[in-house]
């Protein structure tokens, strides 16, 4: 699988910046509105990405070593590069991003954090368009949310992160079932089904000689499904962190939390390979990476 490349993170980069002009951790957290210690942590990681150490701690504050120097005559001129972007067109004063994705991610894990986003970046304009998940040929646009296992097409693929697969079900179910402690006593339950994420994968981790559910309800989209499991239609099998906000909201409950499946699917971010050099581009699948590692 191809991979972009390997960029430091831009919160990293901003942060090593905004503490190098402002002379200290303290300072720079103030205006990026975030710790100290998340200033530090930011200016660890790239350090050790970039293999060099990039500040002196002393009582006073801190210093920038000759590397630190250096990094940052590169670090402003990149900054400076895409805050161009904007005024290389006289009639326009926003770069315009089309960013394809299916709407569950959308919905519940990319607009959610999309102010950071514009806040770090407020001269990339986002325009969002969402796309079934299941379509035999899905639109391309400057950047690809998708769904699957990474073999997509001939792009440049990157993982956004690994999941883990896990049974869902609504409070009303855990009051109607409460024997049901263990993975074989699905048997004869509603499982509710889904292409994008099929039971077997979870049966062989549970011991379970079944096979694919062949009757029940399906759908073709992740929100779908865990609306209708959240519903008491059935139960759902999912990849957790799709399904946070339903969890989190206690619409639905982890009926074997201890059972630990990983996905063979998760969300990968897709770039045509002659679009991967344009500042945007990289800004955006960068900010996507660190956000969602």
């Amino acid at each position: 699988m191809a991979r972009l490349r390997r960029l430091p993170p831009i919160h990293a980069l901003l942060a090593f910046e905004s503490a190098a002009r402002l002379g200290g951790f303290a300072p720079a957290a103030a205006e990026l509105c975030i710790t100290p210690s998340a200033i530090s942590h930011r200016i660890r990681q790239l350090e050790a990405q970039l293999g060099e150490q990039l500040f002196e701690r002393t009582a006073s504050g801190v210093r920038l070593t000759d590397a630190g120097q250096h990094c940052l005559v590169g670090v402003r001129e990149a900054f400076d590069r895409l805050a161009s972007l904007s005024r290389s067109n006289p009639h326009d004063d926003v770069v315009r991003l089309v960013v394809g994705t299916p709407p569950t991610f959308a919905r519940n894990l990319l607009i959610p954090r999309l102010p950071e986003f514009q806040r770090l970046w407020p001269d990339i304009e986002i325009e969002l368009a969402i796309g079934a998940p299941m379509q035999d040929r899905p639109e391309r646009h400057d950047v690809d949310i998708r769904f699957g296992s990474g073999l997509f097409d001939e792009r440049l693929t990157v993982k956004l992160y690994d999941d883990r697969l896990d049974v869902l079900v609504s409070p009303a179910f855990v009051q109607r079932h409460p024997a049901v402690t263990r993975p074989a006593e699905l048997a004869g339950l509603e499982l509710l089904r889904s292409p994008l994420v099929p039971w077997l994968p979870w049966f062989r981790a549970a011991g379970l000689p079944w096979p694919e559910p062949q009757r029940g309800t399906i759908f073709t989209d992740l929100g779908a499904l865990l609306e209708a499991a959240a519903s008491g239609l059935g139960l759902a099998v999912c990849s957790r962190r799709i399904a946070e906000r339903w969890i989190r909201d206690g619409q639905l409950i982890l009926l074997f939390p201890d059972l630990e499946v990983p996905s063979t699917n998760t969300y990968h971010v897709l770039v045509e390979r002659d679009l991967a050099p344009r500042p945007e581009v990289a800004a955006f699948t960068d900010w996507l990476r660190s956000t969602f590692a």
